[in-house]
């Protein structure tokens, strides 16, 4: 039989193992999206990540018959727990090869790792917070990943069902949207008559205005904490996090394909939503050897973000203030943001994780041809 051995990460040399793994295991995959090595780095090291103010966390690899074969985050965010009233330990950064001893050696230790801190369950795959990807693909293997979420291949949810004990806690959809070649006429009307009858204006910003005077990176992680608040597993993002948040997106944002809402009956020009899209990074991130932007990656980065040299868009986050959502703000950020999609000759959007029970938000793609493409789940287990 063989012999299966899980090693804590104690060192920087072990981190580095416990990131490249993942490249090694996906090297053949026609579908994964590499994370970056470096943000992969600062997300896990604690003293980069101001996460670690409110999370305690631990790294396990697998080795079976002395080679790699798996790797775990256990994350507790002390934050959320006490938000939604919760003992939770999370599983994160879960990749192993196709063996189910494999698997249950790895979950093990995040449940060992749970009980010794008083944890009563546990749920993932989660982050350390919702700016984390989240979620086990169950269908849509076949399609290219993005960016921000996660790929795995097919055989992951089926040893999780086989392992027993985990049910699914929760369902999420994305959704692929085609770039319509105009603005349907309907649509435009709707967002014309909200913007009069609520006194609603889009605006732009310059990039010094993110962490300019105004502070409109900031503004902009207020509304999404307030947006985002009763989602599951949310946490509210503290002031350290959304500065350091902020500052790992500014030099990839495109001014042009991001808009804010106002609400002008205030005498501030209250912000009330947002709307961040960036040019599809998925082939370009596939190019970056090893996550690694250099020596070639860059430039690849580099063409999509800067010359638009990509046929989709990402829809990293959209956020309107509750109290707006039902005179259908969210109108706003795609009756700005199409022209620029049509302009730079965007083909599609491409949504993150929604709630598959948020019918609202799935709602606001009706508007326009789209497809549910890909679904995930998180897992959940009473220790």
């Amino acid at each position: 039989m063989a012999k299966i051995e899980i090693r804590k990460v104690t060192t920087k040399k072990d981190l580095k193992t416990f990131i490249d793994f993942h490249y090694d295991l996906y090297a053949e995959s026609a579908y994964d999206v590499p994370a970056l090595f470096a943000d992969e780095m600062n997300t896990l090291s604690k003293d980069k990540n101001a996460a670690f103010e409110f999370c305690d966390a631990e790294y396990f690899l697998a080795y079976k018959d002395n080679t790699l074969a798996g790797r775990v985050a256990a994350i507790i965010n002390n934050r959320a727990n006490s938000r939604w009233n919760q003992k939770n330990v999370r599983f994160g950064w879960i990749d192993f090869i196709n063996d189910i001893e494999v698997l249950k050696a790895l979950m093990d230790a995040v449940e060992a790792f749970g009980k010794q801190h008083g944890m009563t369950h546990v749920v993932g795959p989660l982050g350390f917070t919702d700016m984390d990807p989240e979620g086990m693909l169950t269908f849509g293997f076949d399609r290219l990943g993005t960016m921000p979420t996660i790929y795995n291949y097919d055989y992951y949810p089926q040893l999780f069902e086989q392992l027993g004990g985990y049910d699914v806690d929760n369902r999420y959809n994305e959704y692929l949207v085609q770039i319509p070649d105009a603005i349907p006429e309907k649509f435009k009307k709707v967002s014309e008559m909200i913007m009069k009858r609520y006194n609603l204006h889009i605006r732009k910003i310059k990039r010094s205005e993110v962490f300019g005077k105004e502070q409109m990176g900031q503004k902009l992680f207020e509304i999404i904490n307030a947006t985002y608040k009763d989602l599951y597993g949310y946490s509210e993002m503290t002031e350290r996090q959304i500065h350091q948040t902020v500052k790992m997106f500014a030099p990839v944002l495109d001014m042009e394909l991001m808009t804010f809402i106002e609400d002008w009956n205030t005498p501030e020009h209250k912000v009330i939503g947002a709307g961040i899209s960036i040019s599809s990074l998925s082939h370009a991130l596939r190019k970056c050897h090893r996550g690694r932007l250099f020596p070639c990656g860059w430039w690849h980065v580099l063409r999509a973000l800067k010359f638009h040299k990509s046929e989709g868009i990402d829809l990293l986050l959209i956020g309107i203030l509750p109290e707006y959502r039902t005179k259908g703000a969210n109108a706003l950020l795609f009756y700005d943001l199409i022209p620029y999609y049509q302009k730079y000759r965007y083909k599609w959007a491409e949504t993150q994780v929604e709630m598959a029970d948020n019918k609202a938000v799935q709602g606001q793609w009706d508007a326009f041809e789209h497809e549910n493409h890909k679904r995930r789940v998180c897992w959940k287990k009473a220790l």
